[in-house]
C-alpha cells in the first residue's frame, strides 16, 4: 500500500492517531475481541465480531462446499439465482462479475431489486428445472429476500410439483433463524448454516461469500489461503496495513475529508459496490460518516471539492488509470494506492477493509457493527404496506408539478424541471455536501447509462461528490449514511410507475397473495422519502410514468 499526502499538518494528525491506536493496544484488543474499543456496552458488537476467525472457519467448510457443487452439477444445475439483499448479495456478484464462470460451474445472478420488471425478467429467462435458487439472508426474515423465495418457490411447485420443487433451492442463514424453520418444512435440499456472529456486510468470507463462489468456479483453497495472508499481517502491531488504511480514512474523516473515491482497474471495479456498504453503513450514523464514491466518472482535478479521498485499486500491470491518479497527486490531493498481484488477491482486500473499518470506528467514535437507521425506512414501508392492505392503495404524493411526462414532488417553490432542479441544487456546499441519485427503477445497463449521464452532469456543474443507487437495494448500504450521518447529502429520488406487475404469495406454494412488487417497491420508495426528510434531510422526488427514458430530460434540465 502506498500512501501519498502532501498535507504535513495531515500527516502529522494522523502519525498522532497511530501512535495512540499503538499505545491504546488497538491491534491486539480487536483480536482480543474487546467491545471496549467501540463502546461502553457488548450490545451489537461482542456478537459481530466473527468475521475476525471467518478464515479459519470457512477453510474447515471447504469440503463439504466442495461436496455440495459437485452434486448440483451432477444432478445438471446450469444456473443460480441468488436472492438477497446487502451483505448477502454483494460479494457474490463481485465474484461471478469479476472471476466470471469456470467451465463446466453454474452461471451465477444476483436479484435484490423488488421492481417487478427485475423479477419478471429472471422468470422468463430462467429454466426452473435447471436452477438452483439460493435463499441467501442473516436474519431469515428479510422482506424482499423472503418475498423472491416465496414467488419462485410457487412457481417451482406449479412447474415441478410439490414433491421436487425444494430440491431446487438451499438456505443460508444463520442457526434459530426463520429462514432455517421454512427451509425444513419446505425441504430444501441443503441449509448451510452460518455462524451468527457475522455481520452482513463482514460476510464475505464466510459461508454468505463462499459457497456462492465456489459454485461459479473459484479455487476456495487458493482463495481463503490468500484471505489467510493479510490474517497473519492484521495481527500484527507494525507493519500492519489494514490498521494503517483505518487510521488514515479515520484521521482523514475528522477533518472533513470524507469522500472516499474508488478507482479500480476494470476487471474489478464491481469490488467496489462491496466496499460501498461496508463503509458507508459501518460508519454512517451518530452524525459522522465516511461516503464511499463508487463508479464515478474520473475527471481533471479542478472538478473536485477539497473533502476528497483518491483510493486507487489496481491489478498489476493495469496502467488504465495510473495518469489520472498521477495528476491528482500533483495537484495535492491524498491518494492511497492499492496493487493486486493477480484477482484472487481480492481475497485480501475484503479482510483488509474489514479491519480497516473496525479501525475506522475506533478513530472516530463510533460502533462500526449496527445500523441503526436502517430500520426506520423499513418501519414506514410497513406502515405504508399496512395501509395498502386496509384501503387498497398507498398513499399518494403530492405532485409540485408535471413536466414532459415527470412529475415532480418536493418542498420546492417552482413549475418546470429547469427551476426545480436549480433550486433544489443551489444549496449545495463546497467541500460538504453530496448527491445522492436513488432510482427505484428497474435495473439494467441502459437505465445504468442514463443515471450515470445524469450524476456526472450534476458533479461536473457542481464540483460535488455524487452517488447512484438503485433501491431497494441500496437501504442495505448506504441508505444507513443518508439518514446517519451529519445530513450533508441530498437527494433525488427516481420513481416509476411499471406497467407490469407479479403478485407476491402469502405463503411459499400458495397462489393466494395480498400485495405484489410493485407495491412493495412503491412502500419501499416512499418509506424511505419518509425516513429521509424525518431525519432533516432536502429530497427531490421524479415519478417518470411508465419511461425511464424520461430521465434525459432531468438531465437536459441541468
Amino acid at each position: 500500500m502506498k500512501v501519498t499526502i502532501k498535507d504535513k499538518s495531515i500527516n502529522e494528525k494522523i502519525n498522532l492517531t497511530s501512535s495512540k491506536l499503538e499505545k491504546e493496544e488497538i491491534v491486539e484488543r480487536i483480536w482480543q475481541k474487546d467491545y471496549t474499543v467501540w463502546g461502553n456496552k457488548p450490545g451489537e458488537i461482542s456478537n459481530r465480531l466473527g468475521w475476525l476467525d471467518s478464515v479459519e472457519t470457512t477453510s474447515k467448510a471447504i469440503s463439504e462446499i466442495e461436496d455440495f457443487v459437485a452434486s448440483v452439477k451432477e444432478e445438471g444445475f446450469t444456473n443460480v439465482l441468488l436472492m438477497g439483499m446487502g451483505g448477502s448479495s454483494l460479494a457474490p456478484e463481485v465474484f461471478r462479475l469479476t472471476f466470471g464462470v469456470k467451465d463446466g460451474f453454474l452461471d451465477l445472478a444476483v436479484l435484490d431489486s423488488t421492481h417487478p420488471d427485475a423479477v419478471k425478467e429472471f422468470d422468463e429467462k430462467l429454466h426452473i428445472e435447471k436452477t438452483l435458487f439460493i435463499v441467501s439472508t442473516k436474519s431469515g426474515g428479510t422482506i424482499e429476500t423472503i418475498s423472491f423465495m416465496k414467488y419462485f418457490y410457487t412457481k417451482a411447485v406449479n412447474d415441478l410439483g410439490k414433491e421436487k420443487a425444494g430440491n431446487n433451492f438451499i438456505a443460508i442463514t444463520d442457526p434459530g433463524s426463520g429462514l432455517e424453520g421454512m427451509a425444513k418444512d419446505l425441504k430444501f435440499r441443503k441449509i448451510f448454516l452460518n455462524d451468527p456472529d457475522i455481520g452482513g456486510r463482514f460476510s464475505a468470507l464466510s459461508l454468505f461469500g463462499m459457497v456462492p463462489a465456489a459454485l461459479v468456479g473459484i479455487d476456495l483453497n487458493k482463495f481463503i489461503d490468500r484471505a489467510g495472508s493479510i490474517v497473519t499481517e492484521c495481527k500484527k502491531d507494525k507493519g500492519n496495513s489494514a490498521a494503517a488504511l483505518g487510521v488514515i480514512l479515520g484521521t482523514l474523516a475528522k477533518e472533513g475529508i470524507d469522500k472516499l473515491t474508488l478507482i479500480s482497474s476494470p476487471q474489478i471495479k464491481y469490488f467496489g459496490a462491496w466496499v460501498e456498504q461496508l463503509i458507508a453503513e459501518s460508519t454512517g450514523k451518530n452524525g459522522k460518516g465516511i461516503l464511499p464514491v463508487d463508479l464515478e466518472e474520473i475527471q481533471s482535478p479542478e472538478n473536485y471539492s477539497n473533502d476528497r479521498l483518491f483510493v486507487h485499486i489496481k491489478l498489476k500491470d493495469d496502467s488504465t488509470y495510473i495518469e489520472d491518479v498521477d495528476n491528482l497527486k500533483v495537484s495535492g490531493f491524498p491518494v492511497i494506492e492499492i496493487e493486486l498481484n493477480d484477482i484472487y488477491n481480492l481475497a485480501k482486500e475484503f479482510f483488509r477493509w474489514e479491519f480497516a473499518t473496525a479501525v475506522i470506528g475506533s478513530v472516530i467514535g463510533i460502533q462500526p457493527f449496527d445500523q441503526p437507521d436502517v430500520e426506520s425506512a423499513k418501519v414506514q414501508a410497513r406502515k405504508m404496506m399496512k395501509e395498502f392492505t386496509e384501503k387498497g392503495k398507498l398513499p399518494e404524493l403530492a405532485s409540485a408539478f408535471k413536466e414532459k411526462g415527470i412529475s415532480v414532488s418536493g418542498k420546492i417553490k417552482a413549475n418546470n424541471l429547469k427551476d426545480a432542479l436549480d433550486t433544489f441544487l443551489s444549496i449545495i456546499e463546497e467541500d460538504k455536501s453530496y448527491v445522492a441519485i436513488q432510482a427505484y427503477l428497474k435495473p439494467d445497463d441502459e437505465t445504468t447509462d442514463q443515471l450515470q449521464i445524469l450524476r456526472t452532469t450534476v458533479q461536473t456543474k457542481y464540483k460535488v461528490a455524487t452517488s447512484v443507487g438503485y433501491g431497494p437495494r441500496f437501504l442495505h448500504s448506504t441508505g444507513q449514511l443518508h439518514k446517519g450521518d451529519i445530513g450533508n447529502g441530498l437527494f433525488i429520488q427516481i420513481i416509476d410507475n411499471p406497467i407490469n406487475d407479479l403478485p407476491i404469495p402469502t405463503e411459499p406454494g400458495s397462489n393466494e397473495n395480498e400485495i405484489s412488487f410493485s407495491v412493495l417497491i412503491k412502500a419501499q420508495a416512499l418509506g424511505d422519502r419518509e425516513a429521509l426528510l424525518s431525519n432533516g434531510r432536502n429530497v427531490i422526488t421524479f415519478n417518470l410514468g411508465s419511461d425511464t427514458n424520461h430521465i434525459s430530460s432531468i438531465v437536459d434540465s441541468l
